[in-house]
């Protein structure tokens, strides 16, 4: 592992010498490729577009964080930032200097990478979603049902350019060593391909969102409850962040492991409030390209200003507990309350216009 990490962190240093022009760049990929423009911007878009594509989305992407989290905890894997400074491998030579960046200290196990697991998870279920989209409308329209292979190689191109540019911001910035990105792309991959057989999120009861969201954060709490019995501490990672990021205000709460697993525990929950909700089931009724259009577009500008609220972070347990209301809010404004607000306004200025 330590050739292997060695020969990792040769290539940040690599990046970072001979691509430092691109650094905007790769910056600005680690930022889209966070899982958070998943349920701000994605999920808003295609729920109201394609309501079993948005369910999707949020399912591929909680569970696959989930997942990434547990394989992190078991596989314990380092990251350059810290690792370059620990490691015995440069006991005889000069380690590369690795720069940081505001991205490159997040407090968890490294492996396998979540910004890379997250991204290939979701754009591949955007590009299976919209080929079984085409594949539906040319059976409709008695054409042959597979899109034409050049939109297949269109959009699978897209996918692995996706890829290709989210690996390498993430060993850009130091992040995550290449075995890693690689381990998160093919593991993404997996969880999107399973859901992509799964049929049952689609008509899935409140009961099974509680009973879901429950044993997900049961489990992973019991796991680390179990292992710290044991005499292994699953937060060795946050001590080497605070240790060797160079800036201290780059160490951010919001990257912590339990973080991570309440904000996917919250939009998994909030998703199943907004599925069953009154306000949902009344705003099914009408689903006119306007209607459709205003949900959209009043969806996209309210996350965002709603993103700009940032729990306080001088209580972990407060903190933790605002980041699951927050993202449970998210789904259940987006897929209930804004459709019905929007649905009222056009049904009101239809009566106005009789």
């Amino acid at each position: 592992m330590d050739a292997l990490q060695g020969w990792g962190v040769s290539s940040t240093h690599y990046l970072q010498t001979h691509y430092a022009e691109a650094q905007g760049w790769f910056l600005w990929v680690s930022w889209a490729a966070d899982l958070r423009n998943t349920f701000f911007i994605f999920f808003p878009l295609w729920f109201h577009l394609r309501p079993n594509v948005g369910i999707k989305l949020i399912w591929v992407a909680v569970i696959g964080d989930w997942l990434n989290l547990v394989f992190k905890w078991i596989l314990f894997g380092e990251r350059p930032y810290w690792w370059v400074h620990e490691a015995a491998y440069y006991h005889d030579k000069v380690a590369p200097h690795i720069q940081q960046y505001p991205m490159t200290c997040e407090t968890g196990p490294g492996s396998p990478s979540g910004h890379a697991m997250g991204a290939a998870g979701i754009y591949y279920t955007l590009v299976t979603s919209i080929l079984s989209v085409l594949a539906r409308r040319r059976r409709g329209g008695r054409k042959p049902p597979q899109p034409g292979w050049y939109v297949r190689a269109l959009l699978w191109t897209g996918f692995w350019a996706v890829q290709v540019c989210v690996c390498l911001s993430r060993v850009f910035i130091a992040a995550h060593f290449p075995h890693q990105v690689i381990a998160g792309v093919i593991s993404g991959m997996i969880v999107a391909e399973i859901f992509d057989r799964v049929q049952w999120i689609y008509s899935a009861s409140m009961r099974s969102y509680l009973l879901t969201t429950l044993f997900l954060t049961s489990f992973a709490v019991g796991f680390y409850l179990l292992l710290r019995a044991l005499g292994v501490d699953l937060l060795w990672t946050l001590e080497k962040a605070q240790r060797w990021c160079v800036k201290a205000e780059w160490v951010h709460m919001d990257s912590t492991p339990f973080a991570s697993l309440l904000r996917n525990m919250g939009t998994l929950f909030g998703l199943g409030l907004a599925l069953h909700s009154p306000l949902y089931t009344e705003s099914k009724r009408s689903s006119g390209a306007v209607a459709k259009a205003g949900c959209i577009v009043s969806s996209l500008l309210l996350l965002h200003l709603f993103d700009s609220f940032k729990p306080p972070t001088h209580t972990a347990a407060l903190y933790y507990l605002l980041s699951f209301c927050k993202s449970a809010t998210v789904p259940l404004v987006a897929g209930s309350i804004v459709p019905y607000c929007v649905n009222s306004a056009l049904s009101l200025q239809g009566k106005k216009g009789l």
